[in-house]
């Protein structure tokens, strides 16, 4: 796969806005934080939703259950964030009275309208396997060391962009036909990239044990490149390229996060059986 330099650039350019805004949000404070989350949650789902549409054209939507869907997330992650429970404690039982009764009130809602929008809604509640629930546990990430979530997403970061580098100078092997630009060469380098600069950090801070840090990155780029590829496979049985336009170069936010999906509920297991 050779490098393509204007894709290369579109990318480059999008991708310092793209890191300037997941920064600030990181960094900042845990507001902060908790605005960041909620939008890459809000995003995704969108999304989502219009993929699995495309993929099972046949299921009847009503237009209010993507809205509900989104709704109920939203929810979950307020919910479940520390400082709204402290901070906010009468809010906090209200969502949790919402969130009591939504499953209940959407169940209702289809099963009592068209026979096919009770798939739609249970497709729809996929979403928050999929998306709410690694993004709940990334905000959890941040209550052990604000960090961890740092960490989690720069070693995705960095074993994407060392994965694209070194598969289109050396690669040759194709990885799957899933995916067919990934190659073997391009996957291997980008993780053991990304593991030896785990290891530079855990062995110069000693935050951790190194062996966490080779671990932890371990974890994150065997996951992050199974969820990109899981990602790849909806893409093709939706019959599209990407899942969106948010980022020129990129796509949607869908597939600007499909690794850290699937990589943050491995990285959470890692950090709170090892790493606390």
């Amino acid at each position: 796969m050779a490098l393509n330099l204007p894709t290369f650039f579109k990318r480059l350019a999008s991708s310092i806005v793209f890191v300037a805004i997941m920064l600030t949000g990181l960094l900042w404070n845990e507001w902060a934080f908790l605005v960041l989350v909620c939008l890459i949650e809000a995003l995704c789902l969108r999304d989502y939703f219009r993929l699995v549409q495309k993929v099972d054209k046949e299921t009847y939507w009503p237009k209010w259950i993507p809205i509900a869907m989104q709704v109920i997330a939203l929810v979950i992650l307020l919910l479940f964030s520390t400082n709204l429970n402290e901070l906010l404690p009468v809010m906090s039982k209200c969502l949790f009275v919402l969130l009591a009764i939504a499953p209940a009130v959407l169940l209702l809602g289809t099963v009592l309208s068209q026979k096919s929008s009770l798939m739609a809604m249970l497709q729809a509640t996929g979403g928050i396997f999929y998306i709410t629930v690694p993004m709940l546990l990334l905000l959890n990430m941040r209550t052990y060391d604000f960090v961890l979530p740092l960490a989690v997403i720069l070693m995705i970061w960095c074993n994407d962009t060392m994965a694209y580098l070194v598969g289109s100078f050396i690669g040759k092997t194709q990885f799957s036909q899933i995916s067919p630009n990934k190659t073997w060469e391009g996957v291997i380098g980008g993780a053991l990239l990304t593991i030896i600069a785990a290891g530079v950090y855990g062995y110069f801070t000693q935050t951790y044990r190194l062996i966490d840090w080779l671990a932890l990155s371990f974890c994150v780029t065997v996951a992050g490149t199974l969820g990109d590829l899981m990602e790849s496979k909806l893409k093709r049985m939706a019959d599209i390229k990407d899942s969106g336009t948010l980022m020129p170069g990129h796509g949607g936010a869908l597939d600007r996060f499909d690794s850290l999906l699937i990589a943050a509920p491995f990285a959470f297991v890692y950090i709170i059986c090892f790493m606390r």
